[in-house]
């Protein structure tokens, strides 16, 4: 799908990876729906880029919020042709069992709510758009991204829930890919390694670069520019479905 003229959603569009998206996007001549809690990063970026781009203050865990977002992007834009879903949270450092106790129920089931359950909120309300839309060229209606994590296949002590919720976007995109078929939207989930976001902002330079270091090649975090030059392709390629897309630089965590 070539992107020129297309209507995109981009959730967690306001920082990191996701605002990599959102200016990928740009780039390419398409109309962008940021969805995210950060308000003010968020507004101000749509007033920067009025007429492309729009916001919405959008908790993924809100069903109604999603819907009254999705609705006000195709009254404005018209239609939704790509999503890519970034929103997300961490887990806390928590063990299953550790010196203050089991994991929270309450934290467990919030991660899951918002990490995966939100996402599929987030995408089957979308395709429920996408369908709509007429065929491009290729015949396709939509496509779908979502984002994963390495810690779906390697997670670490504390990580419990988050493995957890990540392990679920990689298992429900090849069934979803399935079910969508028949519309023509393709779904693919990316898995990011060891990026260099702001969620890695507050560890001090040393460690940044110890990370770097424990990467075969290239040695060193990646960039939100090779994140989203990968969800381009995606778009772009046709043939990419159902699919789980390792971007580590070779990291197998231990």
């Amino acid at each position: 799908m070539e992107l020129e003229n297309k209507v995109c959603v981009v959730t967690g569009g306001s920082s990191g990876l996701g605002m990599a998206a959102v200016q990928e996007f740009i780039r390419a001549g398409a109309k962008v729906a940021i969805f995210d809690l950060n308000k003010e990063v968020g507004e101000t970026f749509a007033r920067q880029h009025a007429g492309t781009v729009i916001f919405h203050p959008v908790n993924i865990a809100d069903d109604d919020a999603i819907s009254a977002a999705i609705d006000d992007v195709v009254n404005t834009f018209g239609a939704i042709h790509v999503c890519v879903n970034c929103a997300g949270r961490g887990g806390g450092a928590t063990k299953t069992l550790g010196r203050k106790g089991r994991f929270p129920m309450e934290l467990f089931r919030d991660v899951i709510n918002i990490n995966l359950v939100g996402t599929f909120s987030v995408l089957s309300q979308v395709a429920e758009k996408m369908a709509d839309n007429d065929p491009d060229e290729n015949g396709e209606r939509g496509v779908i991204i979502n984002t994963s994590s390495i810690a779906a296949f390697e997670g670490q002590k504390g990580q419990v829930a988050y493995s957890a919720s990540k392990a679920g976007l990689v298992g429900i995109t090849l069934p979803i890919a399935r079910d969508l078929s028949y519309y023509n939207i393709r779904v693919v989930t990316i898995a990011p390694g060891v990026f260099d976001t702001p969620i890695l902002e507050g560890l001090p330079p040393a460690a940044r670069e110890s990370l770097g270091k424990s990467i075969p090649n290239p040695a060193r975090l990646g960039t939100p520019k090779e994140f989203s030059a990968l969800v381009r392709h995606i778009v772009n390629n046709s043939y990419i479905n159902g699919e789980t897309i390792r971007l580590d630089g070779a990291l197998r965590m231990s």
